[in-house]
């Protein structure tokens, strides 16, 4: 009988420390906020984490859902933002860095002490501030010190009873943030912001979630100011993106581009944690106009489309990332397809990347792969590599568009008393390639820098690319001036500087002009301006050469603008006027 009394208060004290223990938080309780976790329990382990599986301090760090009124009073003065961001998304392989910042209430700030402050130089709908401070943590931790600090249970401890590190600036470090993904947590101390950086191998391909919670340091307890989650991706593509641009492009948002002009594309891989440093790096294009393909271990390409149409653009990029040896398997994993994210992808990945890899051998330029599976390569050096893919694909339209522009002749217009004082020049202008529909002409100070006037009009050409824009200048002097003709796909700029009315010093600063442009022999072109000022002592444009003869219509000479110096890819020779234009 005795016996049986003895299992029976057995069975009752198992089962109190049973009921106790099921009762008892978990972090993955705290941290899931409602989520269930059972699909990350098979991630390997990260490194510097723990499982979530460990149990919460709720008395030390309270925890409180969603819509909890406590919420209200968790700050004084208003409510804490955590502002979660991520430099996602990241090859699998390199590090994914998420950065948390505190957003405090309006009219408060930190300063150097870690301490929260209300700003001064804030003004406040309230008649004043109650103290200089929201929380003086610096009062409340020279109460203790940190022995005592740490001999206490409320003071200095993470929720999982682990001490805080004793860093030389923990003085400054009043906040907890407590980061959970892929079933496992990660806790450090901090001021208003935190950084935390985790290492991708053993991480599932696709889309993940990070939570973070925040708690700020109490008298008796830790309290919780803030939340916040965000999603991240791990990929075995290269991310990237191409930047396409073109010489006289009006819009290269629009995919739209011009004919017998060469456009850039600039490949930008997205690699922040330098994982692909040591890589070698191959860039495959087509450019989808029967050009072939083009191999370059240069991120930048140009490429000149000759026919008009739509044109689809495909970029492959290789990387070759040297990586230590793991001992040799016969058979090789099974690759990847472009962005799976399947279960058996994910395992194939996660295979490669442990310490056993596979080592099989791989065409070392073998662009026309469409994987991106991590199988190794043994070296003749010794070394391994894996080899990571990035796939680029989009459609471009190749339209006819204005190539080049020209000035060819300028003219100061005579005018009658009654006509006003406004000097009036007219610009004789002619473009290649489409007929332009409209033209802007922008007036500035000599340096180019600073607009003084801007006028545009449509224009209507029908026959060929050739018309005088007609503008009005108020006052003496040297002005740099800009022509710009345009149509719905491209616009292309040509610039002069001018003198008019033969301002006093402006032969000299005209001088100096073309010297900055044209960078002309300094007393040859001296001697063609002052004869120039001389004889058209109302109007004198700048000249390149003395070649340039004065034309006999009326007060015009020919010119070459500074334009050869802004784009000194244009050279080609100025057409020859050969009607008389209408005036815009």
């Amino acid at each position: 009988m005795k016996g049986l009394c003895l299992l029976l208060l057995l069975g009752v004290l198992l089962l109190a420390e049973g009921v106790l223990h099921a009762a008892a938080k978990q972090f993955r309780d705290v941290m899931s906020h409602g989520r269930s976790s059972s699909h990350v329990r098979s991630h390997k382990k990260l490194h510097g984490w723990s499982p979530d599986q460990n149990q919460w301090n709720e008395k030390l760090y309270p925890f409180w859902e969603k819509g909890d009124p406590r919420w209200k009073d968790c700050w004084r003065g208003g409510k804490v933002v955590a502002r979660l961001t991520s430099d996602s998304p990241a090859l699998v392989g390199s590090n994914v860095t998420f950065t948390v910042t505190l957003q405090f209430p309006r009219c408060q700030k930190e300063d150097n002490d870690s301490n929260i402050i209300y700003d001064k130089n804030c003004r406040n709908d309230s008649s004043g501030f109650p103290d200089q401070y929201v929380y003086n943590w610096t009062t409340w931790i020279d109460d203790c010190g940190w022995e005592n600090c740490t001999s206490n249970n409320t003071h200095n401890v993470f929720p999982d009873g682990r001490p805080f590190p004793h860093h030389p600036g923990w003085r400054r470090r009043n906040f907890v943030y407590l980061f959970h993904t892929v079933g496992q947590y990660y806790q450090k101390t901090g001021g208003s912001s935190a950084i935390v950086s985790i290492n991708t191998t053993n991480i599932t391909l696709g889309k993940q979630m990070m939570v973070v919670s925040v708690y700020r340091r109490g008298h008796r307890t830790y309290v919780p100011v803030a939340t916040a989650s965000g999603i991240y991706v791990v990929t075995d593509q290269i991310p990237l993106y191409v930047n396409l641009s073109q010489k006289n492009d009006r819009n290269a948002s629009d995919s739209v581009f011009i004919k017998d002009s060469p456009i850039t594309f600039d490949v930008k891989i997205h690699d922040p944690s330098h994982y692909l440093n040591n890589s070698a790096i191959s860039y495959k294009w087509d450019y989808g106009d029967g050009s072939g393909s083009f191999i370059s271990n240069s991120p930048i390409s140009t490429h000149t489309y000759t026919l008009q149409g739509n044109f689809s653009l495909n970029l492959t990029v290789q990387a070759i990332i040297p990586v230590p040896c793991g001992p040799a398997t016969p058979t090789p994993p099974l690759p990847t397809s472009p962005g799976a994210t399947t279960q058996n992808a994910t395992s194939t990945a996660n295979k490669t990347e442990s310490t056993t890899p596979a080592i099989t051998t791989i065409p070392p330029y073998n662009l026309d792969s469409p994987t991106s599976a991590g199988v190794m390569e043994d070296t003749p050096d010794g070394g391994c590599h894996i080899y990571r893919y990035g796939h680029y694909k989009t459609t471009i339209s190749i339209v006819e568009g204005i190539l080049q522009v020209n000035i060819i002749q300028m003219t100061s217009v005579q005018m009658t008393v009654t006509q006003g004082e406004n000097s009036l020049v007219d610009f004789v202008v002619t473009c290649q390639g489409s007929l332009p529909t409209d033209a802007c002409t922008i007036v500035s100070d000599p340096t180019c820098q600073v607009s003084q006037n801007v006028v545009c009009d449509p224009v209507e050409v029908t026959d060929q690319c050739l018309l005088t824009i007609r503008r009005a200048f108020n006052e003496p002097g040297t002005y740099c001036v800009n022509i710009t003709l345009g149509d719905d796909a491209s616009q292309a700029l040509t610039s002069a500087l001018i003198s008019v009315n033969g301002a006093p010093g402006s032969s000299s600063r005209t001088v100096e002009g073309v010297l900055i442009a044209s960078g002309f022999l300094v007393a040859f072109v001296i001697i063609v301006s002052l004869l120039l000022y001389k004889r058209y002592k109302e109007y004198k444009p700048i000249e390149r050469s003395a070649e340039q003869a004065v034309n006999r219509e009326g007060l015009s000479v020919y010119f070459n603008n500074v334009k050869a110096v802004l784009f000194p890819g244009n050279n080609e020779r100025d057409p020859l006027l050969k009607s008389k234009p209408g005036i815009v």
